[in-house]
C-alpha cells in the first residue's frame, strides 16, 4: 500500500468507503466521493470550526452536501472524524453517530446511512439534500440566521455567533432554479459568511453537461454579487487551502469556489463518465480503482491505521478548542447578559420566551369583521414583541400579506439585524430559506398567495420531511380573491397541502381563531404549518352565543349545535364557517336540528382521541354536508357516502365575489337545500 501521507491515506479511504458501501448495497452513487474526497477533507481536516464531541455547537460551521446523492462522502466524514450521536432531547451520547456497521448498511431499511442525507434521522446531518438546488437554499437561510444571531447576541467582548456556512454542490444544483433563486438573495444581501464550493465535473446523468448546460457559471455568479475563485484540480491540497483561507480573508460578499473535479477519479474504465454517476462500479472497476490508489484490491470498508487518528489530531482538536473557548465567553455572558443567555439558551431547545402569549389579541363580536390576513397581521405583530427571534418577510407581497414585524427594520446588504425579509418574488428560495433558519434554531416564516405555494411545494415537503416548524404564510386563499381570475385563484392547492405528512394546515374561520391559531404554531417544535388567510373580510363571531374559538386547538370543534342529536351536521373551514352558521339559522328558524362545526386543520383532528371525534361528529348522523371553497377532494372522510360536499369541481372565473359566490352555490340557500336532500338520502 502507498502511503505517501496521512492525508493522502486518509482522503483514499474516504473514497474507498463510499466504493465499498455502494457495491455492497447494489444501489448508489460512487463517481462524486471518489472525486470530492480531497475537496471534503481539506476543508474539514483545514478549517471547519466543528466538533465533533459536540455536533450541535450553536458556533459551529455547517457543513452542507447538496448533491446529496454523494452520500457516502458526509457518512464516511462523520465516521472518520468519530462525531457522536445526539438524542431527540438535545443530549450528546458517547457513541458514534455512524459506525463501521452502518457504513455497511449504507440504504437499508432503518438504516442511519439512507440513500440521501436526512435531518434528525442521522446525527452531524445539517439538512436533508438530494432534491438538487435545496441544500444550497438551505446555506443562504442558515448563513441569515447567523448574522441576525450575530446582531442579536453578540456584545462588547462577547462574539458568540460569528461561525461560516459552506455548502458542496454540483453542475446540477447549478441548473435547478431554487439555487439561482437562492444565490441571488445571498448575492444581494451580501452574505460574507456563505461559500459554496461548485464540484464542476460536466458530467450529467446523461452524459457530458454539454448537452444540456454550456454557460459560464462563474459569470453568472460574479452578476450576482458573487466574489467567484477557481481550482483547477479537485487534488491539489494547497490550492484548495489556499481559495478556503481567501474565502475567510476577503469579506463582504458570498463566495463561490470552482472546483474542476474528475467523477469516478481512478476507476480505470468509468471515470469521467455517466456511468460513475449512479450505479455500483462493479468488480473489476472497483479492483481497478482501489489499484489507482495503491490500495488493497480485495479489502473491503477498510480504515488503516492512523486515519481516525488524523481527524482527531486536526478537526478534533481544534474543534474541542474553539468550542470550549465558546463555552467559556458564554459562561461569562450569563454574568453580564442574563436576559439574552435565556433567550439563546431557549431559542437552541425551540422553547418559547416567558410571557410569549400575554400580548395575543381577542377580538370582540363585529358583524362586519376583517379580513383573516389584516387579523394574522396583528396576531403576527403581538406574538412578535415577545418572541424575539420569530424572523420572515413575504415573496414581495407585505402590503397583501400583512406579515411585515412594524417593531423591526428590514435586513439589508451588509446590515442583516433586522427581523424582515425581502424575500423578493423568488417563492422557491423562500421556503427553502426559511426552512434554513428553522434549521438553525431561527424562528422563521415566509409569506405568499395560496396559488403560489406550488411554487413553494419542494421547500414545504422537506420542512415535513425534516420535521422543522417552518411557518409557511399563504393569503388570498380561495375564488374569494374575485376578479383576478382562475389564475390566482387556488382550487386544488388546499387539499394539495392537506396530502403532506407531517404538515399542518390551519385555516381559521374569524379574528379570534387566527389568534389561536397562532398560539398553537408558535408552540410546535416538530411540525411545519401552512396558514391559510382570507382576501376578503368574513364576521368576527360572538363567542358568548358560539363555542370558544380555543377549539382550534383540537382541529375541529362544535361552534353551534341544536338541542338533542342534530339531524345534520354543517362542516366549514375559513371564510365558510360563517355560511354555515348562516344557513344553520335558517335551519333552525324551519325547525331543522342542526350542528355547525369548525374544522380548522384536518390534521389536528385527526390526532384527537376517538371519543372526542366522536363527540364532534357522531358516527350516528350520517347527513353531513361540507361547505369549502377548495377542490372537494378528501372530504369524503368527513362526510362519508351519505354526505354531501359544496366545494369546486372545475377552476374559478374572473368575476366581483358575489357573483362567483352565486356561480358556484355558496350561497345561504344552497346550504340549506343541500342539508334538507342529505337528510332525505340519510333516511333512504
Amino acid at each position: 500500500m502507498k502511503t505517501d501521507t496521512l492525508d493522502t491515506l486518509s482522503i483514499n479511504t474516504l473514497r474507498t468507503l463510499a466504493m465499498d458501501a455502494v457495491e455492497k448495497a447494489h444501489s448508489g452513487h460512487p463517481g462524486a466521493p471518489m472525486a470530492l474526497a480531497p475537496v471534503a477533507y481539506q476543508l474539514w481536516q483545514q478549517e471547519l470550526r466543528y466538533d465533533p464531541a459536540n455536533p450541535i455547537w450553536p458556533n459551529r460551521d455547517r457543513f452542507i452536501l447538496s448533491n446529496g446523492h454523494a452520500s457516502m462522502l458526509l457518512y464516511g466524514l462523520l465516521h472518520l472524524a468519530g462525531v457522536r450521536r445526539v438524542t431527540r432531547a438535545y443530549g450528546v451520547e458517547e457513541v458514534p453517530t455512524i459506525s463501521m456497521e452502518d457504513l455497511q448498511k449504507f440504504r437499508q431499511l432503518d438504516s442511519v446511512t439512507p440513500g440521501h442525507p436526512e435531518y434528525r434521522w442521522t446525527s452531524g446531518v445539517e439538512t436533508t439534500t438530494g432534491p438538487l438546488g435545496q441544500g444550497v437554499a438551505n446555506s443562504v437561510g442558515m448563513a441569515i440566521a447567523a448574522r441576525w444571531q450575530a446582531g442579536h447576541f453578540n456584545r462588547p467582548g462577547f462574539t458568540l455567533f460569528d461561525y461560516d456556512v459552506w455548502a458542496i454542490c454540483g453542475d446540477g444544483d447549478m441548473m435547478e432554479g431554487v439555487a439561482s433563486e437562492a444565490a441571488s438573495v445571498a448575492g444581494h444581501l451580501q452574505l460574507p459568511n456563505l461559500c459554496w464550493i461548485y464540484d464542476s465535473n460536466r458530467i450529467s446523468i446523461d452524459g457530458s453537461t454539454d448537452l444540456a448546460f454550456t454557460e459560464d457559471v462563474g459569470r453568472r455568479f460574479e452578476a450576482y454579487g458573487w466574489r467567484v475563485l477557481r481550482v483547477d484540480d479537485a487534488n491539489d491540497l494547497d490550492a484548495l487551502s489556499a481559495a478556503y483561507r481567501t474565502f475567510k480573508e476577503q469579506r463582504g460578499k458570498p463566495t463561490m469556489i470552482i472546483v474542476r473535479s474528475h467523477i469516478g477519479f481512478g476507476a480505470p474504465k468509468k471515470q469521467d463518465t455517466a456511468q460513475a454517476h449512479g450505479e455500483p462500479l462493479g468488480a473489476e472497476e472497483l479492483k481497478g480503482a482501489k489499484r489507482a490508489y495503491g490500495w488493497p484490491e480485495d479489502s473491503q470498508f477498510l480504515v488503516p491505521d492512523g486515519v481516525r487518528e488524523q481527524f482527531q489530531k486536526r478537526l478534533g482538536a481544534r474543534g474541542k478548542q474553539l468550542r470550549e473557548a465558546w463555552e467559556k465567553t458564554l459562561a461569562e455572558y450569563k454574568k453580564q447578559h442574563p436576559d439574552l443567555a435565556e433567550q439563546l439558551e431557549r431559542m437552541q431547545r425551540r422553547e418559547l420566551p416567558e410571557g410569549w402569549d400575554k400580548e395575543l389579541p381577542t377580538f370582540p363580536p363585529d358583524a362586519k369583521g376583517m379580513a383573516t390576513r389584516e387579523s394574522s397581521g396583528k396576531v403576527l405583530n403581538a406574538l412578535a414583541k415577545n418572541y424575539p427571534w420569530l424572523v420572515g418577510g413575504s415573496a414581495d407581497l407585505n402590503p397583501s400579506t400583512k406579515t411585515y414585524i412594524t417593531s423591526s427594520g428590514p435586513m439589508k446588504p451588509g446590515d442583516h439585524s433586522g427581523r424582515n425579509i425581502h424575500f423578493g418574488v423568488r417563492e422557491h428560495a423562500m421556503g427553502s430559506i426559511v426552512n434554513g433558519l428553522a434549521l438553525s434554531k431561527v424562528r422563521g416564516y415566509g409569506a405568499t398567495f395560496l396559488i403560489f405555494s406550488d411554487y413553494q411545494r419542494p421547500a414545504i415537503r422537506l420542512s415535513a420531511i425534516m420535521e422543522v416548524p417552518s411557518i409557511h404564510i399563504f393569503t388570498h386563499d380561495s375564488i374569494g380573491l374575485g376578479e383576478d381570475g382562475p389564475t390566482h385563484q387556488p382550487v386544488e392547492q388546499l387539499p394539495s397541502l392537506r396530502a403532506i405528512p407531517g404538515l399542518v394546515v390551519l385555516r381559521p374561520a374569524d379574528a379570534n381563531e387566527v389568534t389561536e391559531s397562532w398560539r398553537l404554531i408558535a408552540q410546535l417544535k416538530h411540525h411545519p404549518v401552512a396558514l391559510v388567510l382570507t382576501r376578503q373580510a368574513v364576521p368576527t363571531l360572538d363567542r358568548s352565543k358560539y363555542g370558544p374559538a380555543s377549539g382550534v386547538a383540537k382541529g375541529a370543534y362544535v361552534l353551534a349545535d341544536s338541542e338533542g342529536t342534530p339531524e345534520v351536521i354543517l362542516i366549514g373551514t375559513g371564510s365558510e364557517v360563517p355560511l354555515c352558521l348562516e344557513a344553520y339559522e335558517k335551519l333552525k328558524a324551519e325547525g331543522v336540528k342542526a350542528r355547525v362545526v369548525s374544522m380548522p386543520s384536518w390534521e389536528l383532528f385527526e390526532q384527537q382521541d376517538q371519543s372526542y371525534r366522536d363527540a364532534v361528529l357522531p358516527p350516528s348522523v350520517r347527513a353531513r354536508v361540507a361547505v369549502e371553497q377548495a377542490e372537494v377532494f378528501g372530504w369524503e372522510r368527513w362526510v362519508g357516502l351519505r354526505g354531501s360536499v359544496i366545494g369546486m369541481r372545475s377552476f374559478g372565473a374572473s368575476a366581483p365575489l358575489k357573483a362567483l359566490l352565486q356561480k358556484f352555490g355558496f350561497t345561504v340557500d344552497n346550504v340549506v337545500k343541500e342539508a334538507k336532500d342529505t337528510i332525505a338520502k340519510a333516511k333512504q
